[in-house]
């Protein structure tokens, strides 16, 4: 008998609503040093957090602050101030250099039919002192609040503010739209402005030009007719209303709001600054050229750092034109920028190259290359989405980032005068890292593990050469959860799986399974193979696999070679081998486990979204006999069906080893091949049940995808249901859909695997 599991939905229900209120840690900041009347130095820490709140079914953000007395070299006291309150409609926040004012986002929403408004608040440490209506003023569309455009970033004087927003379109009307003449029309309601703003000035000479690099216009043309249905192209999967960003600038004084104007056409600007002294705008701009492609989790869409002088409007090319650069970080002292650099297409998340802009003598360094082979001991490579976006140490010298090594994530310190790397968390617990922020060298880091929630760590960083005697404290503990032990393991594959050209490479997997239950009893196994397929599971907290295994059953998290932690080489064995490489991982993994540890072998269930749902529906049907329960989200079915309906076509290409490019039409072989490789080929062995969760509003995976597979599985007889989740994406990560799909998932192993 396996450990009593307990299959009453009330049981699940309340497990999960207890395991689901943990909350994340999302961002954190340091305000300004104060000194005691005894001469101690001390300063508060802000920090959000995400929580879900079920009977609401929706994610509330709420703050908790700190006080943390140090003396320079180490911290003497930490402790929290006061209780948590709930953040309410905040889309982003930033505090200004000085840390004396702070600059909110917020939306509002409308009264009676009105659309839901955007305000621009100033806040200084005692009040309120702008709120600025930007609906209203209707300069632009809406603010971006995404990682991947947005920006909410104050200039140097603290008088302007810069951020991104969807370049406002003018009203279109039917060709057969009423008119009124006899009533007049004044020029702005024919979409023309009733004044020019004046262009601003940023600490900077008066741009002199007519118009200037800013332009604080309407739309300034008439209402066109036939426009009406126009298809506006946008960036894919949750990024689907944004179409032509634009940047923009609040001059804080005058409360006016300009739209920077000298950005090529062909290139869409985000994640943007100020340079210094303020005498213009540093961005990242993507081509866009000839169609936009999906840019979530795609750091390797075509793309460069550009400057903008706001005294002559001229935009300057700051990096190779050729490449696919994001996260770009601008050092205290004002002299360099550190960003990330990927390949131009090919694999849709790599090994990074950390690059270096030297703002006065305009010259570009490599600080660190991308890593081939991963080593204990030796840096791993870069793999990561974003650079924290306070990363530099006070000397201007050293940055500090979090990335994968394997499946952990640690931190680690760069200089970036010499390349020479140093982990800071070597000597701590096993688990997974991430640095949140550093100001005056105070760092503060998130820390948690498969058996534990999110944590608050808090250090300060040593002296150059001596960063590893860093010495983390604990802000926030949460405690471990009861009932859950894990660890990793490594796997070597056989002779004949070996890659021809990348021989030698291993892989890793987390295996999670239940502390308590009674001795010589084997708990069920679900396998969970993540998605990407460049992506990684760390070791670190997950609501599923923490869940099911509270259930009872074993969760085992493969690792399998393509993931992101084990050099560049790993990345690049995968492309062209999905359905084979991957699949073989994962089933030498099952069945290496189901050897040594005492599981159940006869209970063998399999999960996985997106490529790991691709794996899953790969799996039960190359090794029937292994598997007898299947819950699969989003998963790719056929590769050849899916390439003319994805945000992401180039994966489809790339990951089957054929190469991409956007002219390309159809080919029969091409085909051929992605058929070849897709799950969908084995449907005819498969036997065990599949639960299939789609999201209906999916641009990555169209839900059409899993439909395909519901079909297939229902003409021939295997059990199968279908869940249909409207107002998600890929993720499946609204809280009701997601509270639902564990339920299902939950109780659809319980039964199958007859628990």
């Amino acid at each position: 008998r396996v450990p009593q599991v307990q299959p009453r939905a009330e049981e699940l229900s309340e497990l999960y609503r207890e395991l689901s209120q943990h909350p994340g840690l999302s961002t954190a900041c340091l305000g300004p040093d104060l000194t005691t009347q005894y001469g101690g130095k001390y300063c508060s820490l802000y920090t959000e957090w995400s929580q879900r709140d079920l009977a609401r079914a929706e994610n509330i953000k709420f703050c908790r602050q700190y006080l943390i007395f140090h003396d320079g070299a180490s911290i003497v006291y930490s402790g929290p101030a006061g209780t948590c309150s709930e953040i309410k409609e905040e889309l982003l926040s930033r505090e200004s250099p000085s840390g004396m004012l702070k600059a909110v986002l917020r939306k509002v929403p409308g009264k009676e039919k009105e659309k839901e408004k955007q305000f621009l608040e100033v806040w200084d440490q005692n009040r309120k002192v702008k709120s600025i209506d930007l609906t209203a003023l209707d300069k632009h569309g809406s603010v971006y609040d995404d990682d991947q455009f947005g920006c909410l970033a104050w200039s140097h004087s603290e008088t302007h503010l810069l951020y991104v927003a969807e370049k406002k379109r003018p009203k279109a009307e039917s060709f057969f739209q009423s008119k009124a003449p006899e009533l007049g029309t004044s020029d702005e309601d024919m979409g023309h402005p009733k004044k020019e703003d004046a262009p601003v000035k940023v600490g900077s000479p008066h741009p002199g030009s007519a118009g200037g690099w800013l332009c604080g216009c309407g739309v300034d043309q008439t209402v066109p007719q036939g426009e009406q249905f126009v298809y506006h192209e946008d960036w894919g999967e949750t990024l689907s209303t944004r179409s032509v960003p634009v940047l923009c600038v609040l001059d804080i004084e005058g409360n006016s709001i300009s739209v920077l104007e000298g950005i090529p056409e062909h290139l869409s600007p985000g994640q943007a600054f100020w340079s210094p002294e303020d005498t213009g705008v540093v961005f990242v701009g993507w081509w866009h050229d000839p169609f936009r492609l999906g840019l979530r989790h795609c750091t390797n869409r075509r793309s460069a750092l550009f400057y903008v002088d706001l005294t002559g409007g001229r935009c300057e090319l700051l990096s190779e034109d050729t490449r696919a650069v994001w996260s770009p970080r601008l050092s205290p002292d004002g002299c360099r920028i550190v960003y990330l650099e990927n390949n131009v297409l090919g694999p849709h998340q790599q090994c990074s190259q950390l690059r270096m802009y030297d703002w006065y003598t305009k010259h570009t360094s490599t600080v660190l290359e991308a890593v081939p082979r991963q080593a204990w001991g030796a840096f791993p490579g870069i793999y990561c989405g974003a650079l924290p976006g306070m990363c530099w140490a006070a000397d201007s010298r050293r940055i500090l980032l979090d990335t994968a090594q394997r499946s952990q994530q640690d931190v680690f310190v760069v200089d970036t005068a010499t390349g020479t790397t140093t982990s800071l968390t070597a000597d701590s617990p096993q688990g997974s890292w991430s640095v949140l922020t550093i100001d005056r060298d105070l760092l503060v880091a998130r820390f948690s593990t498969p058996s534990c929630p999110p944590m608050l760590k808090v250090a300060v960083l040593p002296a150059a050469g001596h960063e590893a005697q860093t010495q983390w404290i604990c802000l926030q503990d949460a405690p471990p959860v009861p009932g859950i032990s894990w660890g990793i393991r490594t796997l070597q594959p056989p002779p004949e799986q070996e890659h021809p050209q990348y021989g030698g490479l291993d892989f890793d997997a987390i295996l999670m399974r239940p502390s308590e239950g009674r001795a010589g009893q084997k708990p069920p196994l679900v396998v969970m193979p993540h998605g990407g397929p460049h992506s990684v599971f760390t070791a670190g907290w997950m609501l599923y696999p923490a869940a099911l295994c509270r259930v009872g059953f074993a969760v085992l998290l493969v690792n399998y070679r393509g993931s992101l932690g084990f050099g560049q080489d790993s990345v690049a064995s995968l492309p062209g081998n999905v359905g084979t490489q991957d699949v073989h991982d994962v089933q030498l993994c099952v069945e290496r486990v189901l050897q040594e540890e005492m599981l159940d072998a006869s209970r063998v269930a399999l999960v996985g979204g997106s490529h790991g749902g691709f794996l899953a529906c790969h799996l039960i049907g190359q090794f029937p006999d292994t598997y007898h329960a299947c819950v699969v989200r989003n998963p790719v079915v056929n590769i050849a069906s899916m390439v003319a309906t994805t945000d992401i076509p180039d994966w489809c290409l790339t990951e089957t080893g054929l190469p991409y490019k956007p002219d390309a039409l159809p080919d029969p072989a091409q085909w051929t091949e992605m058929l070849h490789k897709s799950p969908i080929r084995y449907v005819d062995q498969v036997r065990a049940p599949v639960l299939l969760m789609l999201g209906e509003d999916d641009r990555r995976v169209p839900p059409k995808q899993g439909l395909e597979y519901y079909r297939a599985l229902k003409a021939r007889g295997v059990p199968t249901r279908l869940l249909w989740y409207p107002g998600n994406n890929h993720a499946l990560a609204g809280v009701e859909a997601e509270a639902d799909g564990f339920m299902n998932m939950a109780l659809w192993l319980l039964k199958h695997l007859q628990c």
